[in-house]
C-alpha cells in the first residue's frame, strides 16, 4: 500500500465536503494584509527585485481573472502581490497546488496571505463574491520546470480556467513576468534530481515528478535569491461575453485559451527585450551578487 504524502499524487486536502467548506468559508473572511508585515515585505521587493509595471492603464476597474506566466519557486507572488496590492489596491488571490495546502501550519499562513488552494469550488466562490483571483495554468510542474523552459507557457491542454471565467463572465487579464526565472542558478533539474531520487531507492511510483524542486543556488552561493530586476507587463483585457444557459463549447474555450496564451507570450518578449535594453541601468553590487 501506497504512504500518502503531501508529494502523492492521490493526496488532496479538500478531498472531505467539510474541509471544502472550511477553505472556502475562511478564503473569503480573508482581508487584504495590512500593517507593518506587509510594509515590509512592499519596501523589500521593491529593494531586491527592483519591479518595474508597464501598461498598468490596461488594468480594469472591475474583479478581474489575472493569468500569467509562473516563475520558478512559485517566486512570481513576491513581486506580483506586494506592489499590486501597495500602489494599486488590487487585492489578487492566488491560488495553489493542493500539496501547498497539506500541512495545516502553512495552509493556514497562506490563507492569512490571501492565498487558496486551486478547487473549482474555490474559484467559484471568489469569484461570486467579486474577488481578483491569480491562476498559474502551468501549475506545479512549470514552477519547477527545467532550465531550458524558462519562460515557456507549460499549460497542455487545461482548460479549467477559461471555462470557469466564462461561467461567471469574467474579464481575464493575461501578463508576463520576466525575471523570477533567474533568481536562482540551476544545479540540477527537476528531471536530473528525480531521476538520482529513482537510482537510489527514494522514489515512489505514487510520488509526483511535477512536484519534485530542481537543487539550486542563490545570491553569492546563498539559498537568498539573486537580486535581479523584474518586468512586469498587462496585455489587453480578453473579455469574455456574459454567462448563459448554454455553456461555451470546447473549441470556443480552447479559442479563448490560445488568445489569452498568445498575449501572455508577446509581454514576456517585450519584458525581454526591455530587460536587455536596461542592463546598463544595473549597480556593479548587483551585478556581483548575481555572479
Amino acid at each position: 500500500m501506497a504512504v500518502k504524502t503531501p508529494l502523492s499524487r492521490d493526496s488532496n486536502p479538500l478531498s472531505e465536503a467539510e474541509a471544502l467548506r472550511e477553505h472556502i468559508n475562511r478564503a473569503l473572511a480573508t482581508s487584504p494584509p495590512s500593517g507593518l508585515e506587509e510594509k515590509l515585505i512592499y519596501r523589500l521587493s521593491k529593494f531586491w527585485f527592483r519591479p518595474e509595471l508597464h501598461n498598468t492603464d490596461r488594468l480594469p476597474d472591475r474583479p478581474c481573472l489575472f493569468i500569467g506566466n509562473h516563475a520558478l519557486f512559485g517566486l512570481d507572488g513576491f513581486v506580483i502581490l506586494p506592489v499590486l496590492l501597495e500602489e494599486y489596491g488590487r487585492f489578487l488571490r492566488p491560488m495553489g497546488d493542493k500539496f501547498l495546502f497539506s500541512q495545516p501550519g502553512v495552509a493556514k499562513t497562506l490563507l492569512r496571505r490571501g492565498a487558496t488552494m486551486g478547487h473549482p469550488d474555490v474559484a467559484r466562490a471568489l469569484m461570486a463574491h467579486d474577488q481578483d483571483i491569480l491562476v498559474f495554468p502551468g501549475g506545479a510542474h512549470e514552477a519547477v520546470k527545467p532550465s531550458r523552459d524558462r519562460y515557456q507557457l507549460q499549460w497542455k491542454e487545461r482548460l479549467g480556467f477559461i471555462r470557469l471565467a466564462a461561467e461567471f463572465g469574467y474579464t481575464i487579464v493575461p501578463f508576463g513576468l520576466v525575471g523570477p526565472d533567474e533568481f536562482y542558478e540551476y544545479l540540477l533539474d527537476s528531471e536530473q534530481v528525480v531521476k538520482l531520487l529513482k537510482q537510489y531507492g527514494f522514489w515512489s511510483d505514487n510520488m509526483r515528478p511535477d512536484a519534485i524542486p530542481p537543487l539550486l543556488r542563490g545570491a553569492l552561493g546563498t539559498p537568498l535569491p539573486r537580486p535581479q530586476a523584474s518586468y512586469l507587463s498587462f496585455g489587453e483585457p480578453l473579455t469574455l461575453p456574459p454567462p448563459t444557459k448554454r455553456a461555451p463549447s470546447v473549441k470556443q474555450l480552447r479559442a479563448w485559451r490560445s488568445t489569452v496564451a498568445e498575449r501572455i507570450d508577446q509581454e514576456i518578449a517585450d519584458m525581454l527585450l526591455r530587460r536587455e535594453q536596461s542592463r546598463h541601468t544595473l549597480g556593479i553590487l548587483r551585478r556581483l551578487a548575481n555572479v
